[in-house]
């Protein structure tokens, strides 16, 4: 079908869909080279194709997670979007959810631009008949979803959706913005003050790594490190699961065409020590943080990190990113920094007759989370439940 008859036929009946084809891929080579093509497009960098090989080799794997690759073609086989999602079995129930886990913040499928921002219900009602179509999957988990990416509206909002059960701060960057307009004065007088005592340190410096032996240094520091922070804070070490420091080296080290890397590392350190030391990722548009850990030593006591953090929020504006997020979740620090909020959100769609009940269960469970982390009486009761359970 020509385009022009194409949207004539959309003109006659609203409820055509341009969605004509769709194919599911269970080898990420195969799929290699469309995911490629629709990376610059409109998708997060956390969906990139060397984000997420690495961690489906050395994480998914290991979790016995299948690759299940969703490409929905055009009329003319011309990919519009591609869902890059991995099925996982569960009392009997197959679930599709978004690759990268808990490393990534945001999900979202890698869309052709023009598609996504004209994109109708109708298409994504195309997308998931299709889906539904293979048989190969129950229900659909769609969570931890941006509601826009760079000011442009995420197709999947026309799903049926709700509220993430985490926020995630944000910081908007208005062009050539002042100093001040990022980081309140008041603040960054009292960080350089506590700056200054750390320069006196022999060799201080900030930087972003880029030769693989800073990478490997640095990362060699973190794993050594952040277990020390974790066991501080009672909380359990995800760095210790099997394969995640494999995943995160890999991507550290996978060097895109613009010099940059899968994963970006920051650090502040001297002659002597590291002080601190930020990972992400970043698109041109927006720094996204992933992991982070700061010195065990007295130096700890004029905030590296904070420090750090200050200097990477004006390296990027420095660049002319628009946005900055430390991640999800309520942590005071990132408020300091992240006035306002990401809209996430989440999507449980059943595939199947025994996923309708999976579907509801997943959907009530995290409305349940929803709930508690927005009720600061709930919030509490939880955390002392928590804080109990790890004694």
């Amino acid at each position: 079908m020509s385009m022009a008859a194409a949207a004539e036929s959309r003109t006659a009946n609203p409820w055509a869909s341009r969605i004509a084809a769709v194919d599911i891929c269970g080898d990420l080579g195969q799929a290699e080279a469309v995911w490629r093509a629709l990376e610059p497009q409109f998708s997060t960098p956390f969906q990139r194709f060397d984000f997420l090989s690495p961690w489906l080799r050395h994480v998914g794997e290991r979790e016995n997670l299948l690759p299940f690759i969703v490409i929905a073609y055009d009329a003319e086989r011309r990919p519009l979007l591609l869902l890059p999602l991995a099925i996982s079995h569960r009392r009997g129930i197959r679930i599709a959810s978004f690759m990268g886990g808990k490393h990534a913040t945001f999900n979202m499928a890698l869309w052709q631009r023009g598609f996504a921002a004209t994109a109708t219900e109708a298409d994504l009602v195309a997308l998931v008949s299709g889906i539904r179509e293979h048989a190969a999957a129950d229900v659909l988990a769609l969570v931890q979803q941006p509601q826009s990416w760079h000011g442009c509206s995420n197709p999947m909002m026309l799903l049926p959706n709700q509220p993430s059960a985490n926020d995630c701060p944000l910081l908007t960057m208005a062009p050539n913005a002042a100093a001040g307009e990022l980081i309140a004065n008041s603040f960054r007088r009292r960080l350089g003050s506590k700056e200054r005592k750390l320069q006196k340190l022999p060799g201080y410096r900030y930087y972003v790594a880029s030769s693989q032996s800073e990478i490997a240094r640095l990362l060699d520091w973190f794993v050594a490190v952040k277990p020390l922070r974790m066991a501080e804070q009672k909380l359990p070490n995800v760095f210790a699961e099997p394969g995640v420091q494999q995943f995160i080296r890999d991507a550290c080290m996978a060097e895109l065409g613009d010099g940059s890397h899968a994963i970006d590392i920051h650090a502040i350190e001297t002659d002597d020590e590291v002080l601190a030391m930020f990972a992400g990722v970043a698109d041109g548009h927006r720094f996204s943080m992933m992991f982070n850990t700061y010195t065990m030593s007295d130096n700890s006591r004029q905030s590296p990190g904070l420090i750090l953090t200050r200097n990477i929020i004006d390296h990027y504006a420095g660049l002319g990113y628009r946005e900055l997020d430390l991640g999800i979740g309520s942590d005071e620090y990132k408020r300091w920094f992240c006035k306002s909020t990401e809209p996430i959100f989440d999507s449980f769609i059943p595939l199947s007759h025994r996923g309708k009940a999976a579907a509801g269960a997943m959907s009530s469970l995290n409305r349940a989370k929803h709930l508690v982390k927005h009720n600061q009486a709930l919030f509490l009761m939880a955390q002392r439940l928590r804080s109990a359970l790890r004694r």
